[in-house]
């Protein structure tokens, strides 16, 4: 069962997942909490970064959409790639329905 927390660093909120008993820290909130958007958007561009997540993802999210990724990862550090984490998000998730 996956449970979703909140902490506060430095008058940061910071999501913590936890699964199987194991605590999963969000980096996108920390670097938010930091820098804002800027770093995170620029870490996509990177294709290292881009196939790093696409392998992540095939080993551990059954509805990861592997076919519209490649088109992602493709495009992946040309200059005029640009990718946000909620586009990522909408393009290669697919939820999972539960009965």
């Amino acid at each position: 069962m996956v449970k979703k927390r909140e902490i506060n660093v430095q008058d940061n909120v910071i999501s913590v997942i936890t699964h199987n008993n194991e605590d999963y820290i969000s980096l996108t909130d920390m670097v938010r909490a930091k820098e804002g958007d800027f770093f995170i958007e620029h870490w996509l561009r990177n294709r290292n970064t881009v196939e790093f997540l696409g392998i992540w993802e095939s080993i551990n999210n059954p509805g990861f959409n592997s076919l519209e990724f490649e088109g992602i990862k493709n495009l992946a550090g040309l200059n005029s790639f640009s990718i946000s984490v909620k586009e990522l998000v909408k393009k290669t998730f697919h939820r999972i329905r539960r009965n």
